[in-house]
């Protein structure tokens, strides 16, 4: 290695490898294209090797950057993570804490909790993250996650915060226009709404019974939020976290004797940050707010 690699110049490597183009390394990192070519050059002429090439998707990365790949993300983590503890007085509840949640929890659930929390610690900033994926809470990606399924690792404390009912849901008007099923035999004559591709959401619609077989469902899509959506917009009856079709004025619980599953609920953390003030403060409200959640008044 000819000279010292700045930390700068790892952020455009990451930045290009995720942007597939010094444009848009540029745009993302606030520089101008000239900086970041620069950059890439002299991480190149540090390191004796080539990092990209230019094909007709855009720059693509050589097998040595591929293997630099995870080193550099390390790094782009522990440095966020290091700007958030920062960014905390010691000893306040205040700072920022970094939030991973499932997408229908981003969209529908959270927002009001996220009130709560504000109005409970207003210095505290909220970084929230929407993914299906759980995030990386070894590598401290962020602060604290809200998960389905309990977490196996030791260096994880997790806090069960609820049991959400899973039901289904239509909206008036196309319950006006289809009528109400009266019993499971009688979904194979509606338009039903479901899962096109992850496999997980796949396994679960095959054990509501044929009438949600892939093949014949009106709209397939993975996004749960798109779902509830849809059943807004009158294209059928979906698969919806109970507590979140009942406060919708505009739907209606379609066979609600029958709770299709139960979808368990955690808040999760690393164990290291547990007793800091404001990621406390955080797992606080968050697992009384869903406990909360969790049991609303039903409607049907």
């Amino acid at each position: 290695m000819s000279s010292p690699i700045s930390w700068e110049d790892q952020q455009a490597f990451l930045a290009v490898l995720e942007e597939r183009s010094l444009s848009g390394a540029a745009r993302r990192l606030g520089i101008s294209h000239a900086t970041a070519r620069s950059r890439i050059a002299t991480l190149e002429a540090a390191l004796g090797a080539v990092l990209f090439t230019r094909s007709a998707n855009g720059l693509t990365p050589t097998e040595q950057a591929r293997a630099l790949e995870g080193p550099a993300r390390a790094m782009a983590l522990a440095s966020e993570h290091f700007i958030r503890l920062a960014a905390a007085p010691p000893g306040e509840v205040a700072g920022v804490v970094r939030i991973s949640v499932p997408e229908f929890v981003g969209v529908e659930v959270i927002p009001p909790m996220l009130k709560t929390l504000r109005d409970a610690h207003p210095a505290i900033q909220v970084e929230l993250s929407l993914s299906n994926a759980p995030a990386d809470l070894l590598a401290q990606e962020v602060d604290v996650a809200v998960r389905t399924v309990r977490p196996a690792q030791d260096a994880l404390v997790a806090r069960k915060a609820a049991v959400i009912p899973l039901g289904l849901f239509a909206s008036d008007a196309y319950l006006r226009a289809r009528g109400t099923p009266a019993s499971q035999a009688d979904l194979a004559r509606h338009d039903l709404i479901g899962p096109d591709r992850a496999r997980a959401d796949l396994a679960f619609a095959e054990t509501l019974g044929p009438a949600f077989d892939r093949g014949r469902l009106a709209l397939r899509t993975d996004s749960h939020p798109t779902q509830l959506a849809a059943a807004r917009a009158g294209l059928g009856i979906a698969v919806a976290q109970v507590p979140a079709g009942a406060r919708d004025p505009t739907l209606r619980r379609v066979l609600p004797e029958w709770v299709v599953a139960h979808l368990e609920t955690w808040i999760v953390t690393h164990e290291s940050l547990r007793r800091v003030p404001r990621i406390r403060a955080v797992m606080d409200i968050l697992a009384a707010e869903f406990a909360r959640y969790q049991a609303p008044n039903s409607k049907s």
